[in-house]
This record gives structure tokens, sequence and C-alpha cells, in this order.
């Protein structure tokens, strides 16, 4: 079937990834709005605010810049109630017209004490998004898809996909699931380090307690890796397939490969020694200089 959902926001081809920028991030205060104003500046399209925030952790990056779009990467279905969800999204809505997008997902049994049956509540959870007071329509909304299922979910009830922590032949394997013009907008994580030895030191320590999350490995195991890969804070075969190590044209390289590969747009995750925290606007910068931003 042809999706007919597909968003109408402008996402732009590459987007910023961060943790950091949520504003209930006790370290940074203003300068989350001013980061925000300068990643507008430098043309990137979108933040995506990890860590599983609520919808009101954009309203200050959507009032510090007039074109950028924020999304949620992702919202927790088992921490908000949709109706109350669907609320605070069309406030947005009516202050920051068509900027805002809900990035939904079932997060893990690790971290959701609820966690049952992810595939079947998150369709309940988008019909409660459907049949709320003010709804959220498909075109507004999308999932942190990986398997199958949830794919096609993302194209028959959402804009489409935002996969995190997957390859390249991922984002292949997605797009013939989502088929055209469904939003498919994978994270990249990044490591801007030129000695590679250090650059894959940085990228274990942060990869290793994704490693201890079935949903990532299980979808791991399913693009061909194994138990082997998954040890010591991951192989070089696995850093080299899910991070983009090395200097900016290195990683604008691997940016093409999963825009060839068919993502619509990129949101590349900094990884620092402290990427929760940090705010490395200094790498925001100069991948700038080589990304395709603005587009």
């Amino acid at each position: 079937m042809e999706p007919t959902n597909t968003s109408a926001t402008e996402f732009g081809t590459i987007g910023v990834w961060s943790t950091a920028l949520r504003t209930d991030n006790p370290e940074h205060g203003g300068e989350v709005a001013d980061a925000a104003a300068e990643l507008e500046s430098l043309g990137y399209g979108t933040i995506w605010l990890g860590g599983s925030p609520s919808v009101a952790d954009a309203a200050p990056l959507l009032a510090a810049t007039s074109r950028l779009a924020v999304a949620t990467g992702i919202l927790s279905i088992w921490d908000h109630n949709p109706e109350d969800v669907a609320a605070a999204r069309a406030r947005l809505e009516r202050d920051h017209p068509g900027r805002f997008v809900l990035g939904l997902g079932a997060s893990h049994s690790a971290l959701a004490e609820r966690y049952a049956r992810p595939y079947s509540t998150m369709k309940e959870y988008l019909t409660g998004l459907d049949e709320a007071t003010e709804p959220v329509p498909a075109s507004g909304r999308v999932l942190a898809a990986l398997g199958p299922k949830m794919l096609e979910l993302s194209r028959d009830r959402a804009a489409g996909a935002h996969p995190y922590l997957v390859t390249a032949e991922h984002t292949a394997k997605a797009r013939e699931i989502l088929g055209k013009g469904t939003l498919l907008a994978p994270e990249l994580k990044v490591v801007l380090d030129t000695d590679t030895a250090a650059a894959r030191e940085t990228a274990r320590a942060y990869l290793g307690g994704y490693l201890q999350l079935p949903n990532y490995t299980k979808n791991l195991e399913r693009l061909g890796f194994a138990e082997s890969d998954f040890t010591g804070g991951g192989s070089d075969r696995l850093l080299d397939a899910v991070f983009a190590l090395g200097d900016a044209e290195t990683i604008a390289s691997r940016v093409g490969a999963f825009l060839s590969a068919g993502a619509d747009h990129v949101a590349i995750q900094v990884v620092t020694a402290d990427p929760r925290h940090d705010v490395p606007l200094a790498q925001w910068r100069e991948l700038a200089k080589t990304l395709p931003v603005g587009g």
C-alpha cells in the first residue's frame, strides 16, 4: 500500500540527537536555548531529544528558534498518558505550527517497570492519541521502530520511523518495508577523532550499556551479528557498523551511506567521554562544514 501519512514537518537532511539538550538537565540552563539557536544557524534541520524526554522538554528549544524542528527521540509510552501527551502536543502546535514531532517508543524491559506486549501496547497507545480530545495526527508522530512489525506500524499509523542503533544495512531493509513517501530518520553515533584506537575506546565505553538491552542485540543479530560481537563493549566489526569514527570527511561518507541506503534524514549523535551531559558545540560546528546540512 502507498502510505498517506507523510509528515508536513521539514526535518532537513541532517539532525542532531542529544540527551544533554533536555531542559531538565540542571547542568546547562540557558545554554540549551543558545545551543539550539546555533544549531539552527548552522543548518541542522531537527533536534532529537534523547533520554526519554517529555513533550514539555521541547518547548524552550522551539522558543529559541524559528525554523528548526524538535522531536522527542523518544517519549516512552509507559511513562505518559496519551490524553496528556496529546494535549501537551496541541499546545506546542498552536505556538509553533508544524515544528514539533512526537517520537514514541516502547523502551526496554530493563528500563520500564510495566513493560509488556510492546507492539500491542504501542497500537493501543496510538489509538489513544487518535481518540484524544485534541488528537495527534499520524503525520505528527514517528515510532522508534527496529523490527518488521513496528516498521509496518510506523508506515501505517505514523509519519515514519526513527530507528536507533542501526546500520546502513538495516536502513535499506527498513526502506523496503516502509516504501516510498514514509519518513525514515535513523540515528547514527559519531566519534570525531582521527586516532582510531582512541575513537573505538570512546565508542565502546558508550555502546556497552546498550548491548545489555535485548531489543538492540536481537535486532543486531537479525543483521548478522553474534554474541561474540556484543562482549567487551562491542567488536571492531560492530563498532564500524553502528558508529562513524574518524575525521569530518570520514563521518560525512558514513552519513552518505545511510542516505544512499534509503534514509531521508540522519540524526547524528556526537559521542564524547560524557555524551549524556556534554553539549559538543565545537564538534557540531566542525561536522556542519562537511555534512549536507541545510538540505
